[in-house]
């Protein structure tokens, strides 16, 4: 079985960069059990590392965290949710990077309306049938559009939209190169 999951994480990081505080981000949840705005570093926010750990997740502790910190927590709630192990290299971790950013579940259902498969956002064996019988280069074309116009829907698109198409843009150059 191949393994990309390190290319992904080396990838996901180069984007989603160190800490931030934005208040115009709606993923800046509270992940401190106070009502305090949250913060995000190396794309985790707040609250997602409050319920990874059990423990609350303060701007102290979200300032605090390294590659290393988080790299268990990518792995298990977005690759393993996507299953990255088991998708083609390349739309591997396109498919991931979209599910850090849309959530897993978003990310499953766009490759699933790509390939024409019943959009439950679970990838199971009919998902990746559909998925392998797909030429890999159009795959991936079509998946950024559907990046694209997702990212495009979003009300603070003006505001992260370059950022996103660039990001979408250099994921889908990566995913080729990956193609076997």
């Amino acid at each position: 079985m191949k393994e990309n999951y390190d290319t992904f994480f080396d990838e996901l990081i180069k984007h989603e960069g160190g800490f931030t505080d934005d208040e115009r981000d709606p993923g800046n949840q509270r992940g401190d059990g106070h009502g305090n705005r949250g913060s995000t570093n190396l794309g985790v926010t707040a609250i997602v590392w409050a319920a990874w750990t059990g423990k609350p997740a303060p701007i102290e502790v979200m300032k605090q965290l390294t590659k290393d910190d988080i790299k268990p927590m990518y792995k298990a709630k977005y690759w393993d949710a996507v299953q990255g192990d088991h998708l083609p290299s390349g739309v591997d971790i396109s498919v991931a990077d979209f599910g850090v950013n849309a959530g897993p579940s978003r990310a499953a259902k766009r490759l699933q309306r790509v390939v024409m498969a019943t959009q439950d956002g679970k990838i199971g064996p009919k998902t990746l049938s559909m998925v392998f019988n797909m030429e890999p280069a159009t795959l991936l074309d079509k998946y950024a559009e559907a990046r694209e116009s997702y990212y495009r829907s979003l009300k603070t698109f003006e505001i992260y939209g370059r950022g996103w198409l660039r990001r979408n843009d250099e994921v889908l150059e990566k995913a080729k190169s990956l193609m076997q």
